[in-house]
C-alpha cells in the first residue's frame, strides 16, 4: 500500500525558507503570492495490513516534530494493471 505523509509547520511557526521563496517570487516579478509556506511530502511503501495506528505512530515518533509541525496522512489508491 502506497502512504503519502504530508508534513508542514504549524500555523503561527515562522518559515524563514518560505519567506525567501516568497521574496524570490517577487523579486522574479511575480505577482499576488500573498504568502509562502514550504513542507515535506513522504511517500511510504507499507504492508497492505498496516493499521492506522501503526501510520499515525511513525508520523508522531519520527515523521513530524509534533512541537511545529502538523501532518496529514492519505492512503493512495492501488494502480490497476495495463
Amino acid at each position: 500500500m502506497k502512504v503519502r505523509i504530508l508534513v508542514r509547520l504549524k500555523p503561527g511557526v515562522l518559515d524563514p525558507q518560505g519567506r525567501a521563496v516568497h521574496h524570490s517570487l517577487e523579486g522574479l516579478g511575480f505577482k499576488g503570492v500573498e504568502d509562502v509556506r514550504i513542507g515535506r511530502m513522504i511517500e511510504l511503501d507499507v504492508a497492505d495490513g498496516t493499521s492506522d495506528e501503526a501510520l499515525d505512530s511513525m508520523c508522531r515518533q519520527l515523521l513530524a516534530n509534533m512541537v511545529i509541525e502538523d501532518y496529514a496522512i492519505e492512503k493512495l489508491a492501488a494502480k490497476e494493471p495495463a
